[in-house]
């Protein structure tokens, strides 16, 4: 069995990564509201925002508290109902779609798609696509694996992992379906400082290796400078501006834009506490199979009170 970690790039050896990986589809959200209650009561969450994540691409999601940005991912993948509008994976209508969806979600909290009575291995073997299910171990290994986890684990349940490291199986588990497309809702929000980076590196490698869709969803500018081609900002429910990264960034148009820029550094600035993870993001050094498997090792070592 390969050792942990030792995963080459997709380009360099073609059966590196588990079969399947690297399908990338594009997202389309097609003027989506979400509306909770009805009549007066009602409370429109997102309110007709259309946006696209082409295939290969990552694009941010950026937003405060109550934004509605962790709504639209949600609704992205169904797990919200959609008052108005439609979702769409190359082009094909979701609600209109047999089957499992090609989208998944990594949660921000690993807890809310794992089973805390299943193993991890069982956990991530139940995403297995159904025509890969007579060699579901060794799927279950080689996604384990790809994720930075010893499939010797396998067997132990979500409790004896250190937070990181659930963030690692979920991440897995969401592979394991082959989605084209991946939306992470603020996965290193309950993570401690010291991983942060670590998990948000190996985001970062495996959607350049897969060449899979992603939609990242957080609240920090720091973060998503270092992971996305594109940004788009949500507040109070709407979509005030998108575009590409680099002129969101350092010419921003509106005014939110501005005030959430205003709180983070430019390149070459110390970044203010708590924004470690952005810093380690940027470690370009910091790639590939090696640097999954000491980061997984930084994981074990520096989390041990979250087992």
């Amino acid at each position: 069995m390969k050792a942990a970690g030792t995963v080459a790039p997709v380009a360099a050896e073609a059966d590196a990564a588990p079969a399947g990986a690297g399908t990338s589809g594009s997202l389309e959200l097609r003027h989506i509201t979400v509306r909770y209650g009805r009549g007066r009561s009602a409370v429109t969450a997102v309110d007709d925002v259309s946006l696209e994540v082409p295939a290969g691409r990552v694009v941010g999601l950026v937003g405060g508290s109550g934004s509605g940005k962790s709504t639209l991912g949600r609704a992205a993948v169904g797990l919200v109902p959609i008052t108005a509008g439609n979702v769409l994976v190359d082009g094909v209508d979701q609600g209109r779609r047999p089957g499992r969806r090609p989208v998944q979600l990594v949660f921000q909290d690993p807890f809310a798609s794992l089973n805390p009575r299943l193993s991890v291995g069982a956990s991530v073997a139940e995403a297995v696509p159904r025509e890969d299910r007579a060699r579901r171990a060794e799927e279950v290994a080689r996604y384990l694996d790809l994720v930075g986890i010893d499939p010797g684990m396998s067997t132990r349940l979500p409790r004896a992992l250190s937070g990181g490291q659930r963030q690692r199986v979920a991440l897995a588990r969401a592979l394991a379906a082959r989605p084209a497309v991946l939306v992470a809702d603020e996965v290193t929000s309950a993570l401690d400082v010291s991983v942060q980076g670590a998990v948000l590196n190996l985001i970062r490698d495996l959607q350049r290796e897969l060449g899979f869709a992603m939609l990242f969803i957080t609240h920090n500018l720091a973060v998503v400078r270092y992971l996305a081609d594109r940004i788009a900002v949500m507040d109070r429910g709407v979509l005030v501006e998108e575009g590409p990264a680099a002129q969101v960034l350092e010419d921003p148009e509106h005014d939110y834009t501005r005030a959430l820029l205003s709180g983070v550094p430019r390149i070459g600035e110390p970044l203010p506490e708590g924004a470690g993870a952005a810093g380690a993001v940027g470690e370009d050094a910091r790639t590939g199979g090696a640097a999954r498997a000491a980061s997984a090792g930084t994981d074990e070592g520096t989390e041990t009170g979250n087992r």
